[in-house]
């Protein structure tokens, strides 16, 4: 019951400091010219981690998230999401083979190949691979060998792009 309470009380606190972050900070960094793909505040090995994934459409390199890290680091420690806890902050890609989650990232891989899990088998299936051909908030579309398949987006655990070198 006691572990039940803190995973709780830990959900809460990420879910306040993920909704600070996308409200005070999410703006600075748009102005600079980048998209916040995911702000993540979770435990790791080291400690909690405040980790904002950054893109844009020439790509992101180190030198990208060391110039928003010195930006939003003053500015983290003015309005304090944490509450004082202390964290590790981090700046990063999201990596060529992120998650699908935003209709951005769903717009911008039209046309490519993804692979989707879902959470239980649909026709016998939880994996499907094909090319995006549309979506909405209700539904992802992919061809899969000359025919189209529907699935529910409230049905998918997981969508990424596949990469072929």
């Amino acid at each position: 019951m006691q572990r039940s309470l803190l995973h709780k009380k830990g959900d809460i606190m990420a879910g306040k400091v993920k909704t600070i972050c996308e409200e005070k900070i999410s703006p600075i960094i748009e102005e600079m010219g980048y998209e916040v793909v995911d702000i993540e505040y979770s435990k790791k090995s080291d400690g909690m981690n405040l980790i904002f994934y950054i893109d844009n459409e020439n790509g992101v390199n180190i030198e990208d998230c060391e110039k928003v890290s010195k930006v939003i680091d003053p500015i983290l420690d003015e309005i304090n999401p944490t509450d004082d806890q202390a964290y590790i902050l981090s700046v990063s890609s999201p990596g060529i083979d992120r998650p699908l989650k935003t209709d951005r990232d769903f717009k911008r891989n039209i046309g490519n190949e993804i692979s989707i899990t879902t959470f239980s088998k649909i026709d016998g299936n939880k994996k499907f691979e094909g090319k995006l051909i549309s979506f909405d908030e209700k539904q992802v579309t992919i061809e899969q060998k000359e025919k189209q398949i529907s699935i529910q987006r409230d049905k998918i655990a997981h969508i990424v792009p596949i990469i072929k070198f």
